[in-house]
């Protein structure tokens, strides 16, 4: 994922976009964010098939590129909790919106048969 300053962001949206949500899982792990803080074993039990490895470096690229914030709370055992940013919660339309076109797309899968 490509972390930008104001002299590198391109100046086009799409390929912006693109660089920034680049991992397999950054747009599911955006929707179970959007919900509200959650800790990372939670986020890892409802993303069926990811690795915690994996899971570990899509946050850390999207807390890099400023979408999701983490929260270190000083208690032992050490509690993390993951949530969107300001300029995160800009990005919860274009889920709901990606929502909504995966139930028409669904739809029309199903109106195939």
């Amino acid at each position: 994922m490509a972390t930008f300053t104001k002299h590198t962001v391109p100046e086009c949206p799409f390929v912006t976009t693109q660089s920034v949500l680049s991992g397999k899982w950054s747009i599911l792990i955006l929707h179970h964010v959007e919900e509200g803080p959650i800790r990372f074993n939670e986020l890892h039990r409802r993303l069926t098939g990811i690795s915690q490895t994996t899971l570990t470096k899509q946050l850390r690229q999207l807390e890099e590129a400023g979408l999701i914030q983490r929260k270190v709370y000083a208690q032992v055992p050490p509690k993390v909790e993951y949530q969107l940013s300001d300029i995160g919660l800009e990005f919860k339309q274009v889920l709901q919106q990606i929502a909504i076109f995966g139930d028409k797309y669904i739809d029309f899968v199903k109106s195939k048969d």
